[in-house]
């Protein structure tokens, strides 16, 4: 990697490779509006297979924007604690999208309400047990180097103003576009971009004296 901006910050070179641009999947829309109905009707286990469908989506991207593993899970707990409170204001058409807001306001709100000593967004780089796929890549000197590579980028980010941090994670990460940023934290659109630019010449300056870890 020869700039961390290529891959935590950086521009995608085109709209094509960007996440949002992934085909929906109808059959999970429909099984998402089934159960909702029937959560509706006071259906528990209806409610309880959606938290199950979207559980590990809602860890990954709330890790990402609250440092503290612990917060974290604070969050996302919160999340779907407001989305069964809040499950008659659902009005569509995408019960996924619906969520993914209140999972990141919820993580939003537990940043502004508490301020705690930033740690690694990023647990699993530190999780020793952890191998990648077998391959030519994967000897002892490049797995360290992708780990290092991965610690500095998160403890650059976790040091970040925590709305810069929420804009280049949903943006570069979790690939929303500008508009989809703007109505998932409830901010213009012009305010999306300014956070998007200031957090990447902070995160630029942070990085400044470790590039040697992004140089091949």
């Amino acid at each position: 990697m020869d700039d961390p901006r290529s891959t935590t910050t950086g521009e995608r070179s085109s709209a094509a490779e960007r996440p949002s641009a992934r085909p929906g999947d109808e059959a999970a829309a429909r099984r998402d509006e089934i159960l909702v109905a029937r959560a509706l009707e006071g259906d528990l286990g209806a409610f309880n297979q959606l938290v199950e469908a979207y559980q590990d989506l809602c860890h990954s991207l709330v890790a990402r924007l609250v440092p503290d593993p612990d917060q974290a899970a604070d969050a996302v707990q919160e999340a779907f604690f407001s989305a069964y409170r809040n499950l008659r204001t659902y009005r569509g058409p995408s019960f996924r999208g619906w969520l993914t807001r209140i999972a990141v306001n919820a993580a939003m709100d537990l940043q502004r309400a508490r301020k705690r000593r930033p740690v690694s967004p990023y647990p699993e780089l530190e999780d020793e047990s952890w191998q990648p796929t077998a391959g030519p890549d994967t000897d002892p000197e490049t797995i360290a180097g992708a780990a290092e590579r991965g610690r500095v980028l998160a403890a650059a980010l976790a040091a970040i103003a925590a709305d810069q941090r929420t804009a280049i994670v949903l943006y570069d990460v979790e690939g929303y576009d500008y508009a989809e940023i703007a109505r998932l934290t409830g901010v213009s659109l012009g305010t999306v971009k300014s956070r998007i630019h200031r957090g990447r010449l902070a995160l630029r300056g942070l990085l400044a004296d470790r590039m040697e870890l992004f140089r091949s």
